[in-house]
């Protein structure tokens, strides 16, 4: 309860970077994992003031091999924003790498799909 309401209290403004990420060639040709993505995170942070978007379109089993992902992170170590991803699974489907970042970025990470991070001003 307190943390909330220095939170509301606070005349820091969060920031947010978007990531989404499609599997397959195919799958970022078509659009359709991308719409479905953009929609869940327009629908949370529709009000948010939004930095900067990065899209990669490859497999999301080794963070090196992702270029966007990388550019994104940097972003957010240097302005202190929060990384935001329409479901976890798109940022890795290995824990550990999900984990890795979440550290890296000094918890500055949100999903979607894990609503309490969302609910926090």
């Amino acid at each position: 309860m307190y943390l909330r309401s220095y939170l509301q209290r606070s005349t820091y403004q969060k920031q947010y970077v978007l990531y989404f990420r499609v599997s397959t060639k195919k799958q970022g040709e078509s659009g359709l994992g991308l719409e479905a993505q953009r929609a869940y995170i327009d629908y949370f942070y529709r009000d948010k003031p939004i930095l900067a978007e990065f899209t990669d379109i490859r497999s999301g089993k080794t963070i090196a091999k992702r270029p966007e992902l990388q550019k994104a992170m940097a972003l957010c170590k240097k302005e202190q924003a929060t990384l935001v991803v329409a479901k976890i699974d798109r940022l890795s489907r290995n824990t550990e790498n999900a984990l890795f970042i979440y550290q890296e970025l000094g918890e500055r990470l949100e999903s979607c799909d894990i609503p309490i991070w969302i609910n926090l001003p």
